[in-house]
């Protein structure tokens, strides 16, 4: 049988812009492209503009992340200003993007990830009924609670915030928000109620102390099968499923990984810089490279990005993001030699293409770089070890790993408030260059801004999105989740499961209806619905 051409139009379940072309040869994906369809353009809407108003604008770059954008957007000014920022203001910027994540990981792991597990691929499971049961669409009983549950953190955005999503409250040199002794009580029993009506019963089985116990790969196996609460939750059964169906089996990807770190500590970054902020993040930041088994520092000097194969009218060649200027092209066609997305490729001007995620965060999380004060954790880096390598399974763990310690953290956050202390410094504006960045919850985002006569001169963005959906670069390397999808079986190419829960790992952000076509026939194989 030779090669069949295969293109799946949207993937994912939240946004409709990410299409999939896959080759598949003897069952196998042996070469895959990735193309973004919508531009996004807010990098051209900025320019002109005061310099606050990437606070307004920026949080709508997405509605899932928005805090991310903001905190990236505040961030980035600060470091142009050389504010001062309080303490206070830090532990409030921190909270809102914790509780923006532990709203994001329930509804994404329900809504647009384990209802896969209730494909029809896998009715020969024994873990098969159970899963529908739990994890199918709108009824299924987890489903239900999980989504439902989701909606409880950013209620305490809202507390902060004023509103959730797209809130502006984090300003310059502070926060807009003075909060009093009644909201910090209401945010800790919404947090608590997450805690105890979701996290612990129904995710883990178990207490938070009992989860955070665990440090290695043998570690977790011994706490899945120490008690059936265990191996009943909803994270036993995800990886008892799992390892049953072959999600560990396919999905690796390109093998070196990056973050940016966040969480900036409230003593260690109140006069924020760019050059003095890897050393202020609570959870580090860096890049692992697995095929040397070496941790080392991530330095914003080494992105570059290349257009090679994106529908921008600018250099082919590899540029920083302060020397973008972002000029679209029109009346684009996909040319899978030439230009076929609107994403770009980015790299790291040594180490070349890198995975965002956070998955990647944990990994990172494991090494033994950076400050000694700063957030440690091995048992995801373990795992991968352990286990050969990434998979769709072992990326979903390593998201999945993160609530523990989120959770943990937006305890510290209420616990350190200060309320009669300062929450806003005034900055004096200057013209100049700025750059933000954080952990969203799908990975490393950053922003980089230029002030010019008091206007912004440049704006540009590179979400965790535009790392993993790029396109080749310049010298045809392909982007992370293209790597990924090579070498992935496909047991039916009418219904190509496997390649959606590759997309869907590294949470593309995307929409639900899937139409699958053949490339050269133009024949419509199938049309189905992924949510």
């Amino acid at each position: 049988m030779g090669v069949q051409t295969l293109d799946i139009s949207p993937v994912g379940r939240v946004e409709g812009d990410l299409d999939v072309r896959v080759e598949i040869e003897d069952g196998v994906v042996v070469n895959a492209w990735t193309h973004a369809e919508m531009f996004r353009g807010f990098e051209l809407l900025l320019k002109g503009k005061d310099p606050q108003a990437g606070l307004i604008v920026t949080p709508r770059v997405c509605g899932i992340c928005g805090a991310s954008h903001l905190s990236s957007a505040v961030w980035a000014l600060d470091t142009v200003w050389e504010t001062q920022v309080p303490r206070n203001a830090i532990l409030a910027r921190n909270l809102g993007q914790i509780v923006e994540t532990l709203q994001s990981i329930p509804r994404y792991f329900y809504a647009l990830f384990a209802i896969d597990l209730t494909h029809r691929k896998y009715r020969h499971s024994p873990y098969y009924l159970e899963a529908c049961k739990r994890f199918s669409a709108f009824t299924g009983t987890s489903y239900e609670k999980g989504v439902t549950i989701s909606a409880k953190p950013v209620e305490i955005y809202a507390l902060f915030g004023g509103q959730w999503p797209h809130s502006s409250y984090m300003v310059p040199g502070g926060v807009m928000c003075a909060p009093t002794l009644t909201d910090v009580t209401r945010a800790w029993a919404i947090l608590e109620y997450f805690r105890r009506n979701w996290l612990e019963p129904v995710w883990l089985g178990c207490s938070l102390e009992r989860y955070e116990e665990i440090k290695t790969y043998d570690d977790f196996m011994t706490w899945l099968n120490e008690k059936p609460e265990h191996w009943n939750s909803d994270l036993g059964l995800y990886w008892r499923m799992g390892l049953d169906i072959g999600l560990d089996k396919y999905g690796a990807g390109i093998g070196r990984y990056v973050s940016w770190g966040y969480l900036p500590h409230e003593l260690k970054y109140q006069k924020p810089t760019i050059a003095g902020r890897n050393a202020a993040t609570i959870m580090k930041g860096g890049v692992y490279d697995s095929f040397t088994d070496t941790h080392t520092a991530m330095d914003q000097a080494f992105i570059r990005e290349n257009t090679s194969h994106s529908w921008y009218e600018e250099s082919e060649g590899d540029i920083h993001p302060f020397d973008r200027t972002t000029k679209p092209r029109v009346n684009n066609q996909k040319d899978f030699e030439g230009a076929y997305s609107w994403s770009t490729a980015v790299s790291h001007q040594n180490l070349g293409r890198l995975e965002a995620g956070p998955f990647a965060r944990q990994l990172i999380a494991g090494g033994k770089h950076g400050e000694p004060w700063q957030h440690y954790d091995g048992f995801i880096l373990d795992a991968f070890k352990s286990m050969g390598g990434a998979s769709v399974h072992l990326r979903q763990l390593g998201r999945l790993h993160e609530l523990v310690k989120l959770y943990r953290q937006a305890e510290h956050c209420l616990r350190e408030f200060r309320l009669n202390e300062e929450w806003y410094i005034k900055p004096e504006e200057q013209d100049g260059r700025g750059w933000g960045a954080t952990e969203a919850a799908r990975g490393a985002l950053s922003h980089w801004i230029e002030i010019q006569g008091g206007k912004i001169k440049n704006y540009q963005i590179i979400t965790p999105g535009t790392w993993n959906i790029g396109p080749r670069d310049g010298k045809g390397m392909r982007g992370p989740i293209e790597e990924a999808l090579v070498g992935t079986p496909v047991a039916d190419p009418t219904d190509p499961i496997e390649i959606g829960h590759i997309a869907r790992s590294f949470d593309s952000c995307l929409v639900c209806t899937v139409h699958a076509h053949d490339a050269k026939t133009g024949e419509e194989l199938a049309r189905f619905r992924t949510a």
